[in-house]
């Protein structure tokens, strides 16, 4: 299983301690140090639509240039952004055998990890 996030981000703290407390291995790839790919946000735009991890509410998404917002016409121009601005990736985002999952929810966690 893979995570994907900001280590210093509190879902993603919150969601990587769960993780820990319920024994579920995983590999973290922080995208603020490493970056994240344009096929891996391509992958992701088609199983989920990038509406689903692009992050309107977080601060980065609110100290953009009113113009930057409106440019954003097509997903490429999403992913683009996205690329150049991983904060504003809805974190973490969790794959897992064909499960892809954006944020953290205690229950959708145990749902999928411990079959709650």
């Amino acid at each position: 299983m893979k995570v994907y996030g900001i280590t210093n981000c509190n879902t993603v703290k919150k969601a990587l301690d769960w993780l820990k407390e319920n024994k579920v291995a995983y590999d973290f790839q922080d995208f603020k140090k490493l970056g994240v790919s344009t096929e891996k946000l391509q992958e992701w735009d088609t199983k989920a639509g990038y509406e689903k991890f692009m992050n309107k509410q977080g601060l980065t998404w609110k100290q953009l240039d009113p113009a930057v917002k409106e440019s954003i016409k097509t997903n490429t121009d999403a992913l683009q952004l996205l690329q150049q601005k991983t904060s504003m990736i809805k974190r973490p985002v969790i794959e897992d055998n064909g499960f892809l999952y954006f944020g953290f929810d205690e229950k959708v966690y145990a749902d999928h990890f411990l079959g709650k």
